[in-house]
């Protein structure tokens, strides 16, 4: 915080002990803990943090530290300095401290203090596991303190700023939120044929999508009897299992020259064309290493973006032994778990081959679909997504079978056709992604505005200062009386109760009670 000769006439640095009451949070037993309604509301963290007021989300029937209507509830640890209100009488736990400022110091005023000084509070956090700040840290935190009716003023101007900022960030948001809905229409559109309608019209199919599919299966086959005679076996004599077709009931109808196909039919002759990543002991903590073949997890697939890769490694031997989950470029990679599971991308086709984990599954379609970007596209649509919702199941956690995903329906144009809908998507695509490029740049904007509106107010250079107002230091000079008067209250009350004849353990509960009563008006 700045040193009190900078700081405007009539304004003085102070401690929060010098005018507040600090109540550090404690935790009561988790026993007493309910989501039922019943006691008083139970903060224990920044979890329950909104931009003001906290939501209650439990309750507790034994509480131990108490704050009041309006106080400031202070994140104490993991993470250091956030703020919120008290919305009523609560009990607060040991992730928090309540703030209570003294008669005639706007609440509000020492709630936006203690934000434009946040990182400074952040900084005094320690600890290894979290950081953590004590109660003597919280006491001891300084902010500069302003005459009391200019805290009146710029409350009022700092509430009068952010509102208008409160305003854009919350259009920004629909803008942001219309653009999610945009995309999303834009791949429906995209899979449904409706994209690339004119397109069509202008550009007769040579070869329809039946009869590339009918050639994929044939190839898909051929490739299958070849491997079984370079091993010495005759394919008259092994049953071959055609992959399943797809059920298209309820699906929407599809343009002429399209057809349906699964995941299944649509792979590559490879083995291990369709996979999850291995699990259990096949795969452990242990195998991990700094360096070697890379591995995807399911956090780095992202809805057509691949988040990678990760800093985790197995060994080249390690890798060896799990060539069934092996993913290489051009690869799709679909997330078999998440809320809700099904995020597809595209495995870097620069990208040197990696091992896929539990959680993932991985896709290598036929060489005669060299547009990939078609099918990540319509891995990420409503028309697959809605599918692949339907065979989750569950219930800690959600999580898609490869064999149920490898039997749904997935819509196929002619080759050719492929290529327009990707290169449409794309167009459509970019422009939505500068335009959520730059609202993001906006609300990062809006949000060092807030900040610089806090600290011009800090400053003193957010409202005039009126020279009649009385200064903050003798404002504080009498908070400091009113507490050591009561203090002296305190010691005449206790001289008095033990001067009464009562038996001793009567006397004792007397005085204790006494004691705790005016201990707690004075906030010590």
């Amino acid at each position: 915080m700045s040193e009190e000769k900078e700081l405007p006439r009539g304004w003085t640095s102070c401690k929060l002990e010098d005018f507040c009451t600090i109540i550090m949070g404690q935790s009561p037993p988790s026993s007493e803990y309910n989501e039922n309604g019943e006691g008083l509301p139970f903060f224990q963290g920044k979890a329950e943090f909104t931009d003001l007021f906290p939501k209650v989300r439990k309750w507790c029937t034994a509480p131990t530290k108490i704050a009041e209507a309006e106080d400031i509830l202070l994140s104490v640890r993991a993470p250091v300095g956030p703020t919120n209100l008290a919305p009523s009488l609560c009990c607060v736990g040991r992730g928090l401290a309540a703030i209570r400022p003294a008669k005639n110091i706007q609440v509000r005023y020492v709630l936006y203090a203690i934000r434009a000084y946040n990182s400074s509070l952040t900084e005094l956090g320690t600890g290894t596991t979290f950081a953590a700040i004590s109660g003597d840290d919280v006491r001891a935190f300084e902010i500069p303190l302003a005459p009391s009716p200019e805290q009146i003023r710029i409350v009022s101007a700092i509430e009068q700023q952010f509102s208008r900022l409160d305003a854009g960030v919350a259009a920004l948001q629909r803008a942001k939120a219309k653009l999610k809905r945009y995309r999303a229409a834009v791949l429906k559109a995209a899979v449904e044929g409706k994209l690339t309608e004119t397109w069509r019209a202008e550009h007769p199919t040579i070869e329809p999508a039946s009869q590339l599919l009918e050639r994929i299966l044939k190839e898909r086959r051929a490739k299958w009897e070849a491997d079984l005679r370079a091993k010495g076996k005759d394919p008259a004599k092994v049953k071959y299992v055609e992959p399943i077709a797809p059920d298209v009931e309820g699906l929407p109808e599809l343009p002429e020259g399209w057809c349906w196909a699964t995941p299944k039919q649509l792979a590559s002759t490879n083995k291990y064309s369709l996979a999850i990543g291995p699990f259990g002991s096949n795969l452990k903590v242990e195998d991990y290493q700094e360096r070697g073949v890379p591995l995807v997890f399911v956090r780095n697939i992202r809805s057509t973006i691949f988040d990678g890769p990760d800093t985790r490694y197995v060994t080249v031997s390690k890798a060896d032994e799990l060539r069934a989950h092996r993913v290489f470029g051009g690869d799709i990679l679909i997330t078999k778990m998440g809320d809700p599971p099904g995020d597809a991308c595209l495995y870097p086709e620069t990208s040197s081959p990696a091992i896929i984990t539990a959680d993932c599954i991985k896709w290598t379609l036929s060489p005669l679909l060299p547009q990939r970007r078609f099918f990540v596209n319509a891995a990420n649509s409503s028309i697959v997504r809605t599918q692949i919702l339907g065979i989750t199941r569950g219930v800690a956690q959600l999580k898609v079978s490869l064999g149920r995903f490898e039997g749904i329906a997935f819509p196929l144009p002619p080759l050719n056709e492929q290529d327009q809908i990707v290169s449409e998507v794309e167009r459509h695509i970019s422009l939505i992604t500068q335009l959520e490029i730059a609202i993001e740049a906006n609300l990062k904007r809006a949000e060092r505005l807030r900040q610089s509106i806090l600290h011009e107010a800090f400053a003193g250079r957010l409202v005039l200062q009126d020279p009649t107002d009385e200064p903050a230091s003798v404002l504080l000079e009498r908070i400091r009386n009113g507490r050591n008067n009561q203090k002296n209250n305190i010691e005449a009350s206790t001289k008095k109760i033990r001067s009464v004849k009562l038996p001793e353990s009567v006397a004792i509960d007397v005085i204790n009670a006494e004691q705790t009563e005016l201990w707690e008006s004075v906030g010590n």
